[in-house]
């Protein structure tokens, strides 16, 4: 058992750091302020590779492993969780389900578009009144006789806004109940497919959050993703690797909350010394770095069994779980180190403290994953 990053690794972690430092950091503040899509960064990430990571190079993907992934998402967090956020959406759900479940023909003519950035992806499953009842679904797709007609409605789906393929669960059979849910691809420019609200969100504001509509929309049978009534079923896989992504962006988020925290408490200084030298703070640091190193390893270990194409389910849960409820405590210990100055844009924690809590409710809340491994655990 080696925990030692290969060299590999250990230079990946570089490179995405420079470029993360270098081309998001400056603009972090702003784009969080006005709501602004990245569009520009997201084309020079794909240039580099990194929007379709662990895709094979056949598909225009740069052939990476898992732990290459979460190493990606994990980096591009540490400086702005709103960029490491579309790409984890885009690379884990959207571009991974067609990887997953799409004919050789569905492959060849969407992901070299998707891998290479020049196409964005978005993922649609949750619906109003579906959301941890994904298998709630409402949309209809109705067969014709001579193609496929979609109505309804998906909200939360995130790069809606911005994407050119929608991957989307619908209703085929509704007697079926979860093995009726089918899933479709979507170009985004088919007439019939609308986007409805941009959220107006907490946190994550540089990541499009919006809804997404479908009205008489017509779909020919080669747009079927999957078998029919397979949708939700490949759902639930594509979400046991998605959840590692999201653990790598709670890892990456509390990193950077982290950072900032541990560099203010050697500057800043109270009662003639640095807070730092001060019991209460060391151990308010120790707890976030422990935390942060615990998080790591259970994501690694689930990215590295992934890899191998093992079942992951409760690896993967467990993994979510814990990264994402230790970096909501990192982040708010960070405000709490910085007082008064914790509450205040120019130092950049309370950025992190907002963005930090979706990752115990995106692709699956907490509660949700607690359910998911007790399942598991009960199997055994």
């Amino acid at each position: 058992m080696d925990f030692r990053l290969s060299d590999d690794h250990v230079e990946l972690r570089k490179a995405v750091r420079e470029f993360a430092e270098a081309e998001i950091a400056p603009h972090v503040l702003a784009w969080d302020e006005t709501q602004e899509f990245p569009l520009d960064c997201i084309k020079k990430l794909g240039a580099l590779g990194y929007m379709g990571a662990v895709f094979p190079e056949e598909y225009g993907g740069a052939g990476l492993d898992y732990i290459s992934y979460a190493i990606i998402v994990e980096e591009l967090a540490r400086i702005d969780p709103s960029v490491a956020l579309i790409v984890a959406a885009h690379t884990s759900l959207c571009s991974n389900h067609l990887y997953l479940a799409g004919t050789d023909e569905q492959k060849r003519r969407y992901l070299p578009k998707l891998t290479t950035g020049e196409w964005i992806g978005c993922w649609s499953l949750t619906e109003p009144e579906a959301g941890s009842d994904a298998g709630g679904t409402r949309s209809m797709a109705v067969h014709d006789g001579r193609r496929w007609v979609l109505n309804g409605s998906k909200t939360f789906c995130t790069n809606a806004h911005y994407a050119q393929l929608c991957v989307a669960m619908l209703v085929t059979d509704r007697a079926a109940s979860q093995h009726g849910i089918s899933a479709f691809l979507i170009e985004t420019d088919t007439p019939g497919f609308r986007l409805g609200k941009k959220e107006d969100k907490l946190g994550m504001r540089a990541s499009a959050t919006g809804e997404v509509i479908f009205e008489d929309l017509h779909l020919a049978g080669t747009q079927l993703l999957g078998k029919p009534g397979e949708g939700f079923v490949d759902s639930l896989r594509i979400l046991d690797g998605g959840r590692i992504s999201i653990a790598a962006l709670s890892i990456g988020t509390a990193q950077g909350a982290y950072e900032k925290a541990l560099k203010y408490s050697k500057h800043r200084r109270q009662f003639g010394r640095f807070i730092s030298e001060f019991q209460a703070i060391q151990h308010k640091l120790v707890d976030m770095a422990t935390g942060i190193e615990a998080s790591r390893l259970l994501t690694y270990r689930a990215a590295d069994m992934h890899q191998r194409k093992e079942k992951v389910t409760k690896e993967s849960a467990m993994a979510k779980l814990f990264a994402s409820e230790v970096a909501v405590k990192v982040c708010d210990e960070a405000v709490q180190i910085h007082g008064g100055y914790g509450f205040i844009k120019d130092y950049g924690v309370e950025k992190f403290y907002r963005d930090v809590k979706l990752c115990t409710i995106g692709e699956g809340t907490s509660e949700i994953q607690r359910l998911v491994i007790a399942r598991q655990l009960l199997k055994a």
